[in-house]
């Protein structure tokens, strides 16, 4: 333990000291107030300071959790301020059915919602947005548990005794709930977390044992402020801090599979509280021993619970929807995506031809320029491809084809679209172009491909050409119905096995002549001197001219 740390734990540990000496020792009287109103306000600061503290050092989910515990102490350390209000300054008792209660109450709010986000576990962005909303939905039910059962005793009908038996109810009903969520934390937990909830469960146990103590000497009358029953109380602040200082350098784990177990645990949660509120205002309505008025106040209190709820429950299925949305648009994008190139597919062009088709018809229909009309298909085949598997390895082949990919990507335009057809095979599906310079883009791909060579590794290059057919859609210019895209496509694949027949590195294009396809002239890149021999070693060369 650091240095700092336990000064801040024996500070705290001497204020409890100086608690207990001045029970011990000191009269009742306005000097033992005094004192007993001034450790505790000192020891609940110093939890504010330190979990705050514990939120700057940290980050993410984690620091919502120690924001969380530093609110709930500082809307403790806002109700002690009350108390020494009425004790220190106006010297006179607190109220007996006093509103700011409901500070105190609000302050375990806060806490208990920083446990029920798992600092140990570091949950999916999906998680933490959804799991808000279940948790802002229990937090509204708990505060209406509060208006309905207590707050009503004080504006709509006075009643000190129902007052307060409503208010310790629900004071021990929330340090239940905290058991409910620390035990499992600490069951699932391990190492320095099982002892942060070991730490924290203590802590808590000591509080709520010293204030239910206090609260029945109260009852007995038997209670003044600085009495023994402080010093517990006190002792509970120090355990809490030992909590904060031990928990300042710790860090999530890795999230599991029980993350959407939870998630579906606490969205279940959230919907019996929403389902809960019509059988408590049925109970109120049929409750005859209540007075009217505040049946009446429950009654308007639950609809309006019910109404807020209602948006509540509205905003997580709109964000729900999205989500699917999302979910459902990387899964389409994924299927439609080779996973090796990162380039289209064959399922791609499936879903996307016919739109394709349907603007191109549209265009010869519509429009008189030539230059912007045209789909054109060019099928592009790397050259003895094998000879990269066989000599270089697999690994070596999928490295050409993801760079074949990226130059090719880079040779077209950007209406132009990409896909890898199959295995060494891509195919450019070139929109709005004009099929009288379709050559052009073929000249452009075959120039990628071969003019750098590829890098097997960091000490292996080879160099590669292509192959191409071509056709254009449609195939008749004035009888645009005449050929379907399937026999266009049909006819780059026949241009393409000539190419590669009358000896590769060359690019053909089928063109009607008479109704019959007739191939044009094909092309090659310019001579550059550039060897296409297969450089798989260093010193030989393994392969022969593409």
């Amino acid at each position: 333990m650091q240095a700092s740390s336990r000064l801040w734990i024996g500070a705290a540990a001497a204020l409890a000291f100086a608690q207990a000496c001045a029970s011990a020792f000191l009269p009742g009287g306005l000097i033992l107030t005094a004192v007993s109103d001034v450790v505790s306000t000192v020891l609940i600061l110093l939890l504010v300071i330190a979990f705050a503290r514990n939120a700057l050092a940290s980050q993410g989910r984690l620091r919502s959790v120690w924001i969380l515990q530093s609110l709930g102490w500082f809307l403790w350390l806002v109700d002690q301020c009350f108390w020494m209000l009425y004790d220190v300054i106006l010297r006179r008792p607190m109220p007996e059915m006093f509103p700011g209660d409901v500070i105190l109450f609000l302050a375990g709010v806060p806490m208990l919602a920083g446990l029920l986000l798992r600092p140990h576990l570091l949950p999916s962005t999906r998680s933490i947005r959804l799991g808000f909303l279940d948790f802002l939905q229990l937090m509204l039910w708990w505060i209406y548990i509060y208006l309905y059962f207590v707050m009503c005793w004080i504006y709509v009908s006075e009643d000190p005794a129902q007052y307060n038996i409503n208010f310790d109810r629900l004071y021990l009903a929330q340090f239940v709930i905290l058991l409910a969520v620390l035990v499992p934390l600490f069951l699932q937990s391990s190492g320095q977390w099982k002892r942060f909830y070991a730490c924290f469960l203590a802590a808590s146990t000591l509080n709520c044992l010293s204030v239910v103590a206090e609260n029945t000497a109260i009852e007995a009358k038997t209670y003044y402020n600085g009495s023994w029953y402080d010093v517990p109380f006190a002792a509970s602040f120090v355990f809490f801090l030992i909590v904060a200082v031990i928990s300042r350098d710790l860090t999530p784990t890795l999230e599991t599979d029980e993350d959407q177990r939870y998630n579906s645990w606490l969205s279940r949660l959230a919907v019996v509280a929403v389902l809960s509120l019509p059988v408590i205002v049925v109970a109120a309505v049929n409750d005859r021993s209540q007075p009217p008025a505040i049946v009446h106040f429950r009654i308007v209190l639950t609809a309006i619970t019910m109404f807020i709820l209602a948006i509540l429950m509205f905003l997580k299925q709109h964000r729900l929807h999205q989500d699917l949305r999302q979910t459902n648009h990387i899964l389409e994008e994924a299927s439609m995506t080779d996973p090796l190139t990162g380039i289209r597919n064959r399922r791609f062009f499936s879903t996307s031809i016919e739109s394709d088709i349907a603007r191109t018809l549209r265009a010869f229909t519509e429009s008189a320029d030539h230059s912007t009309r045209d789909l054109i298909f060019y099928l592009i085949d790397l050259d003895n491809f094998k000879e990269v598997n066989d000599q270089c390895g697999h690994d070596a082949g999928d490295r050409v084809l993801v760079e074949t990919a990226r130059r090719l990507q880079s040779a077209i335009r950007a209406t132009d679209v990409l896909m890898r057809w199959g295995g060494e095979e891509f195919l450019i599906v070139s929109r709005s172009a004009d099929r009288r310079f379709a050559d052009a883009l073929a000249l452009r791909v075959m120039r990628a491909v071969r003019t750098e060579p590829f890098a097997v590794n960091t000490t292996q290059t080879l160099r590669r050409t292509c192959s191409i057919g071509w056709a254009a859609f449609p195939w008749l210019e004035d009888n645009v119905n005449a050929f379907s895209y399937e026999e266009v496509l049909n006819l780059a694949d026949q241009a393409l096995i000539q190419a590669k027949e009358s000896g590769k590195d060359q690019a053909i294009g089928m063109i009607p002549s008479h109704g019959i396809a007739q191939p044009s002239p094909g092309i090659r890149p310019e001579a550059d001197g550039l060897s296409n021999t297969l450089l798989c070693r260093a010193a030989a060369d393994l392969g022969s001219p593409a």
